[in-house]
């Protein structure tokens, strides 16, 4: 009987084992924020991705508009932005941080020799890209073994390039061919190679785009082959494929608004879902994330619906590391929206939020 009864207790223990769900780690969410209000700097969060909550609120770095951040491969490094005009006589600043978990110990700032950052990203290979979009020009700096900034940087001015628009670049990355540079003023893409240490125009120079596009962010899909496009002004995403000569061409022009809606509404970012299966972008004023389907063979998208962002003016947004979770900047409304987000058909559902002042930029450290 003793060992039917302890036989019994041990399947149930099995029972209870198997029908225990995973646990899921827990990461480190940075947010970049505006200054003008109630937010100091850098802030850090404890993201749990068993349940989408964030906790452990910490300000991380006192810093003027760190509105976008990028950090290390080796996680070693976060870089921010210093939004501004006045970071010394040519315009706003770049901070370089050493990071230990969500410690972060300032390295050294430098300026960016072009008004109001907006973007700043990394090469993999000892080089840093800052986008300033006021100033019209992107800066390429190079790195020390520590990560921090060196002197000198090189300086891609925009503004020569169009005697009657006016430039302003919004993102600068670098890829497997050098670097790409949104330019919404010039309504263009211009890309870059490497020759002899520098940065200078490629074969395909620029990727032209419809007069008051304002193109604004980029992602690439299929190992780059597929490059989408998020326009800013004129609210929609640009689909273009890579060539055999290695040229982007326009293959597809979706809108990002709903048919019915009649308003202001000003595209801002984009993200494919870790499994390229689906593409997100947000709309301030409509105030949604509208949700594409991505064609397996062609890439092109399908309107798989929208959802409201339970806020205003959602600028940056980013998915966690286990891409089951959605978190999205409203900037106006001073919160982070939090979804999940079902794998098999790229819906959101809206979880809850979390109160914070003027977020803008959220990175997850994994």
């Amino acid at each position: 009987m003793k060992k039917i009864i302890l036989a019994g207790i041990a399947a149930v223990l099995v029972i209870a084992c198997a029908e225990k769900p995973e646990e899921k780690p827990m990461y480190t969410l940075f947010v970049g924020t505006y200054t003008d209000g109630d937010s100091e700097g850098i802030y850090t969060y404890t993201f749990d991705s068993n349940t989408g909550e964030l906790s452990n609120q910490k300000l991380a770095a006192k810093l003027t508009n760190p509105s976008y951040l990028a950090i290390s491969e080796d996680k070693k490094n976060l870089y921010a932005v210093q939004e501004t005009a006045d970071f010394d006589s040519l315009g706003g600043g770049v901070t370089a941080f050493a990071l230990d978990r969500d410690v972060l110990e300032l390295q050294n700032s430098m300026g960016t020799q072009g008004a109001h950052p907006c973007h700043v990203s990394l090469s993999g290979d000892g080089h840093l890209a800052v986008a300033n979009y006021t100033g019209g020009n992107v800066s390429i700096f190079s790195l020390k073994e520590n990560g921090s900034l060196a002197d000198n940087p090189q300086l891609i001015d925009h503004k020569p390039l169009d005697s009657v628009k006016t430039s302003h670049t919004h993102m600068a990355q670098f890829n497997t061919d050098g670097l790409m540079v949104t330019d919404l003023g010039l309504d263009a893409v211009k890309r870059y190679h490497q020759k002899d240490g520098a940065f200078v125009p490629a074969e395909q120079s620029s990727i032209p785009f419809e007069d008051g596009a304002g193109p604004r962010h980029f992602t690439f899909g299929k190992n780059g082959q597929l490059l989408y496009v998020i326009n800013e002004l004129n609210s929609t995403i640009s689909v273009f494929e890579k060539d055999a000569e290695g040229n982007y061409r326009e293959v597809q022009v979706v809108p990002t608004l709903a048919a019915d809606f009649d308003g202001e509404s000003f595209c801002a970012d984009l993200h494919l879902s870790p499994d390229g299966k689906f593409l997100y972008g947000s709309n301030r004023g409509e105030n949604t994330i509208v949700i594409f389907a991505v064609d397996g063979d062609s890439g092109q998208l399908e309107l798989v619906g929208r959802e409201s962002v339970h806020g205003d003016w959602p600028r940056n947004f980013s998915m966690d590391p286990t891409g089951e979770f959605l978190l999205v900047a409203n900037k106006k409304t001073s919160n982070i929206s939090i979804f999940k987000r079902d794998m098999e058909n790229g819906t959101l559902t809206f979880s809850h939020d979390t109160e914070h002042p003027n977020p803008v930029c959220l990175v997850f450290l994994d």
